[in-house]
């Protein structure tokens, strides 16, 4: 290159699932049968079919295909708040209190580039989900992990949490129901995290894309009472509606908070293609039989997920939530996910790359058929017989 990168991409590298499709892509090429990924939780089913009609209907219009504001057109402003208030029992005001987002990812880098100045303190889980840390890194904030442990039940200890060092801590990011290790959201828990925000004065950023898998209770942090002081929350249509490839996510929170958020999301686009916009009011509508149905295929899959670890000697938790199934190992763990992939055909991630404290793991996504599952315990078994 010409010229040199920015300091602060050192601190980073290209996002791990990017490196790896691009492996199992070229593995792909010298090989007779694909590789099967049950990798990425990346939902294969498909999304509303009221939403696919809405958006083709509205993308047939003339005038659909301009500039649209960034704050989100009211319908959709609208949908949300009346999710939240069906679902979680929360209220929101959709004048000022909801800010729709390219997928709540981009929220993650969006909220850090608002509130973080360099040297700023960010608490980020281990285990977690990667782009937590990446995002706080490229801020150029200082990270400070906190330990989610099995005999824990996956929640922070707030005993050590109290005794670390606290001071210049801005932001920190908690993910219940919890990726990856499937650890259940509940108000008791929420409630322990808002005092602790609250009396630390650290802002609480809540990711909660995860709530409707595999759970028939949804909650949100937003639900405990003064939560707004402290907390704001991130949400998504891409697991519980299919629509990961759509891009369509919110944050939530205090207005004046979701202000700050707009002067800098403000400066990255132009607001979303309005046809997405009044699909995703089509699938915010959708009713508790949408939920049952995609929550009974995925207690089917899950089933068949623990049948290979079970193959594996894993040790897992058959009823977690969340589109994963999270199982030990061993220290080898990194070293199976390997095999699986060289000898099998077969990508099951590998728990370090969500922290340290999850180097004795493996993560299986949810997000393959009945049928695939089969294939890939089948090929499981005959790479481990030789």
């Amino acid at each position: 290159m010409i010229i040199r990168t920015a300091e602060r991409t050192a601190s980073v590298q290209e996002y791990y699932f990017s490196k790896k499709n691009k492996e199992i892509a070229r593995l792909n090429a010298e090989r007779q049968t694909p590789i099967i990924n049950l990798g990425i939780g990346s939902p294969d089913g498909s999304a509303p079919q009221t939403a696919i009609e809405r958006l083709y209907e509205e993308a047939c219009k003339e005038n659909a295909h301009g500039y649209q504001s960034y704050i989100g057109i009211p319908e959709l402003r609208q949908a949300f708040a009346d999710w939240y208030r069906r679902w979680y029992g929360v209220e929101l005001d959709p004048r000022n209190e909801i800010q729709p987002l390219v997928g709540s990812k981009e929220g993650i880098l969006i909220i850090g580039l608002t509130f973080l100045d360099k040297g700023d303190k960010v608490l980020v889980p281990d285990p977690g989900y990667p782009s937590y840390s990446s995002a706080a890194k490229l801020c150029q904030a200082e990270l400070l992990s906190y330990d989610l442990c099995e005999d824990k039940a996956w929640q922070p200890d707030f005993d050590q949490l109290e005794r670390m060092d606290l001071e210049g801590v801005k932001l920190m990011f908690v993910n219940y129901p919890n990726m990856p290790t499937g650890a259940p959201a509940s108000l008791e828990l929420f409630q322990k995290i808002v005092d602790f925000g609250r009396r630390h004065k650290i802002l609480i950023v809540n990711d909660n894309p995860y709530s409707f898998i595999l759970n028939d209770k949804p909650c949100s942090i937003l639900a405990i009472p003064g939560a707004k002081e402290c907390c704001i929350e991130l949400n998504s249509l891409s697991k519980a509606h299919n629509m990961a490839g759509w891009r369509i996510g919110m944050v939530a929170g205090d207005a004046e908070i979701i202000t700050e958020i707009l002067k800098v999301k403000s400066q990255m686009d132009s607001g979303m293609f309005k046809p997405l916009q009044l699909a995703a009011v089509e699938a915010l509508s959708q009713g508790e039989a949408w939920f049952k149905s995609l929550n009974d295929e995925y207690r089917r899959r899950r089933v068949y997920a623990g049948r290979i670890f079970d193959k594996l000697g894993a040790v897992y938790n058959s009823d977690s939530q969340g589109l994963f199934l999270w199982g030990k190992i061993g220290p080898d763990a990194a070293k199976l996910s390997d095999k699986l992939l060289y000898e099998a055909g077969v990508f099951i991630t590998p728990g370090f790359i969500f922290g340290h404290n999850g180097e004795q793991y493996l993560r299986i996504s949810l997000c393959a058929g009945i049928e695939v599952f089969k294939e890939a315990l089948s090929r499981i078994e005959k790479a481990l017989e030789i």
